[in-house]
């Protein structure tokens, strides 16, 4: 790379957690950093589940570098032992953090494309010591481009939502339904939104983190004075096991357990019902304003009023089409990083410390970061996401050493096997146990612990 090149800064695309973690680190390394961000404000993703508790507490949702830059504003860190919402870690904590990096922050730059300077895909010749040319969009339409000598790509994968679908595309009628059905977990605090359940009965579909909350927050609404007769249908594309539920009182997270017992409370409590081995395949309209999801195997559920869709999120990778990724056929995440965090055999152990080294690309100083550099994989956590930028930062900088002393324990995940292995009722039902069960003497209480986040 030539020296022209090193003076470019290192784009960064997102301001959410990871992105702006990625900006302080690069600073503290004397480098560059242009953030790129979509929304009008710092965590625009974050600021859509506002109202949904993080399973992590405050002291694992900030990064220390991050926290360094932060200090000589007068800044004050949040009890550690708290778990903030979304809404908190945005406005304490995020917001702040954007406010300290200033101008090197853009809002409403849209990425849409990112290449080589005069290079396609195809082109060889010379091509890593091209630097890399970003375009991107204004919110009013206005086409830009600039030019990084790395590009940190923590987007994220909140945009693009996992269908209904049982085969990963969307259920025949998914879209055309689309006023009965939402991809996130609904805000019932809004009055607007509440009124959209209270009283009716929704489907939820879905088995992680996000569908506990779910299911947590309508058996609060069908128990409250203008809930009565709210009712949901959990459908799972597996059976119900030991596991089911998360780790419980073993969960190293013990919010994240909380959070597994209060599903299981809604179901125990007869706020919810449970349909196993169901892979939706069409959404059905009836005269009467309701849908029907009927299963791949042909079975017809009892028509609902809404559909809430919490399958998962994908990465989306559209703007990267030029770059020459190394991605894993099926988690779509970096192929060093992939078995590390591959649901089919990644039991509920730790993840294991992973930096510039698993996610490198083909493409020289390209990196996805975050909850983007997981693919398709769950059970991500944001210190996760920090360790790496960390890394990459120290990489950049010419610190290997650093770079490659990857240090991270995490928390037991609380959940064994994800989208695939555990997709078969009969082998989820054969697991028995498993390694991270509910254990048989546990009893739930009559009211069911607040329901937090998966998603950190």
């Amino acid at each position: 790379m030539s020296e022209t090149t090193t003076e470019l800064p290192v784009v960064v695309i997102g301001a959410g957690p990871a992105g702006l973690a990625a900006a302080a680190h690069l600073l503290d390394r004397d480098i560059a950093p242009l953030v790129l961000e979509a929304g009008p404000l710092a965590g625009a993703a974050v600021r859509e589940w506002a109202h949904v508790r993080l399973f992590s507490r405050w002291g694992e949702l900030v990064d220390p570098a991050a926290e360094k830059l932060l200090a000589p504003t007068g800044w004050v860190k949040p009890a550690e032992d708290t778990y903030p919402s979304g809404g908190d870690w945005a406005e304490h904590y995020l917001q702040p953090l954007a406010d300290v990096l200033g101008e090197q922050v853009r809002y409403g730059a849209r990425v849409t494309g990112v290449s080589r300077t005069g290079r396609d895909r195809i082109v060889d010749t010379d091509r890593d010591a091209q630097p890399f040319v970003v375009h991107y969009e204004n919110a009013d339409g206005h086409e830009h481009r600039l030019f990084a000598r790395a590009v940190i790509d923590a987007s994220g994968t909140w945009s693009t939502p996992s269908p209904a679908g049982g085969s990963g595309l969307a259920a025949l009628g998914e879209k055309s339904a689309a006023d009965h059905i939402t991809y996130r977990v609904p805000d019932l605090k809004d009055p607007a939104v509440r009124a959209r359940y209270a009283g009716k009965r929704t489907a939820v579909i879905g088995s992680g983190a996000s569908a506990f909350t779910a299911l947590a927050y309508l058996a609060d609404l069908a128990k409250s004075d203008d809930g009565q007769g709210t009712h949901a249908t959990w459908i799972l594309r597996r059976g119900i096991s030991g596991s089911t539920f998360g780790g419980g009182e073993a969960d190293q997270l013990p919010a994240r357990g909380a959070l597994g017992l209060a599903a299981k409370a809604a179901v125990d409590g007869g706020y919810a019902d449970a349909v196993t081995g169901f892979r939706t395949d069409t959404v059905e309209p009836t005269e009467d304003g309701h849908v029907i999801l009927i299963g791949e195997d042909g079975r017809r559920l009892d028509a609902v009023d809404q559909v809430v869709v919490l399958t998962g999120f994908r990465p989306d990778l559209s703007f990267l089409g030029e770059l020459r990724l190394g991605l894993d056929e099926r988690l779509q995440a970096p192929v060093e990083l992939a078995p590390l965090i591959d649901p089919n055999q990644h039991s509920c152990g730790t993840v294991h410390p992973h930096g510039v080294n698993e996610l490198s690309h083909p493409e020289k100083d390209v990196y996805l970061v975050g909850m983007k550099s997981y693919g398709r994989a769950p059970t991500f956590l944001a210190m996760t996401g920090y360790e790496q930028v960390r890394s990459i930062a120290a990489h950049l900088a010419g610190d290997q050493e650093a770079a490659e002393r990857v240090e991270l324990t995490l928390p037991e995940t609380g959940v064994c096997g994800g989208a695939g292995l555990f997709d078969e009722p009969a082998a989820a039902e054969e697991t028995g146990g498993g390694c991270c069960a509910v254990p048989s003497t546990l009893t739930i209480g009559a009211a069911p612990a607040r329901a937090s986040s998966g998603g950190c």
